[in-house]
């Protein structure tokens, strides 16, 4: 069902169909190319990490992650049990258990005050989720992983461009993994990157998105053959994606100035509604400057949220909510989830809801979500 006012639009925002062209004009559409190369230069040089991978989704690159962890069967990975179902997949493919952690009331991340009771000697790596591109708190977590010898691995696939205390995110841990799927700030419809900190990752992590070969040694000159030499599967996405993420990373500052603009407007504009009806917005840190990827709303309850999203359908808008409680679902059952696990997850996984945010949400859409917000009187 198309809505008037959808909660996301694709759009063009420069050069897509340009570039596009010139890929395909070049004989070279197949991963690796002209297209790639430059977004992998630009991820660098702005990020300052030692080297970044361009993937066919983020699923991909935190399967990348799992498979450069050398993760063996019975090796405990700590996860919020607030996220996307991809975070704790790419690691029981390996035969790791998860260990739900629940995230904090406030900003919804991994809930750092509750992360070293969740370690034991079989823990060997943590994965903060950067929730709508607002920081975990990186100095404890780092702290802490340092302390006890543990791999992190950020999921920062909606906060690209977002910082903690000044420092890029997705540079804290070994690896970091990136989304450009539809519905974020910066897009090639599916896709994704591996970001790599950690200098001695980065020829296996060429391998192993080479399925498991050294041909991009080879083609660098520096073997004068390739061959399979590790596990790995194809993670290299068409150049002619690479062309069309290029083209939006070319307009970043329109991108993330029209959604700052948007994001802004909704919390100045609900404060008060907010307030006067028990609603909670968006909480971000002093020491966070986020991308502006997400405007949601905690409502009071699951009941107000059933009703306020057929409101709004009603008014031809479509508003959705969020993530399920991993440790809920069933196959997180069947790894040992429980009710009263995550308290905070089985909390706020109820009440959330995400309001429309894209490059293209006009000013007068944006007014008439707002006003059939304050219309609401299903309280």
């Amino acid at each position: 069902m198309a809505y008037r006012i959808p909660f996301n639009k694709p759009a063009l925002v420069g050069n897509e169909l340009a570039l596009i062209a010139e890929s395909v004009q070049s004989g070279h559409i197949s991963g690796d190319g002209l297209f790639t190369r430059h977004c992998h230069t630009l991820l660098e040089d702005t990020l300052g990490v030692k080297k970044a991978l361009l993937t066919t989704n983020c699923t991909h690159a935190l399967e990348m992650s799992a498979l450069l962890l050398n993760l063996q069967p019975g090796d405990e990975v700590i996860i919020p049990s607030f996220t996307f179902v991809s975070t704790v997949n790419a690691f029981v493919l390996r035969g790791a258990v998860p260990v739900f952690a629940d995230v904090r009331p406030d900003t919804l991340n991994l809930d750092e005050r509750q992360l070293e009771a969740l370690i034991t000697p079989r823990t060997r790596a943590i994965v903060p989720v950067h929730y709508a591109g607002v920081a975990c708190e990186m100095d404890t977590i780092m702290a802490i992983a340092a302390r006890h010898n543990l791999m992190v691995v950020e999921d920062n696939a909606h906060g690209l461009f977002g910082k903690y205390k000044g420092q890029w995110l997705g540079t804290f841990g070994a690896l970091a993994t990136q989304s450009f799927h539809e519905t974020k700030n910066f897009s090639c419809g599916e896709g994704g990157a591996l970001l790599i900190n950690d200098a001695e990752l980065v020829d296996r992590a060429e391998i192993i998105r080479e399925k498991g070969t050294n041909r991009s040694r080879f083609f660098r000159g520096m073997v004068d053959k390739y061959s399979w030499v590790d596990v790995g599967s194809s993670y290299l996405p068409s150049d002619v994606l690479a062309a069309f993420l290029y083209a939006q990373f070319e307009q970043r500052e329109a991108i993330q100035s029209r959604r700052g603009a948007i994001w802004q407007r909704y919390a100045d504009e609900l404060a008060a509604w907010a307030g006067e009806h028990g609603v909670s917005l968006p909480h971000v840190p002093d020491e966070c400057e986020q991308p502006y990827h997400m405007f949601y709303l905690l409502l009071p309850s699951l009941d107000v949220r059933t009703r306020l999203i057929a409101h709004l359908k009603a008014h031809d808008i479509l508003a959705v909510f969020h993530y399920l409680p991993l440790h809920l679902s069933d196959m997180g059952l069947k790894l040992g989830g429980y009710v009263g696990q995550c308290p905070v997850t089985e909390d706020i996984s109820d009440r959330l809801l995400r309001l429309p945010l894209f490059f293209g949400l006009g000013e007068s859409e944006q007014a008439e979500v707002i006003a059939a917000l304050g219309a609401f009187d299903g309280w």
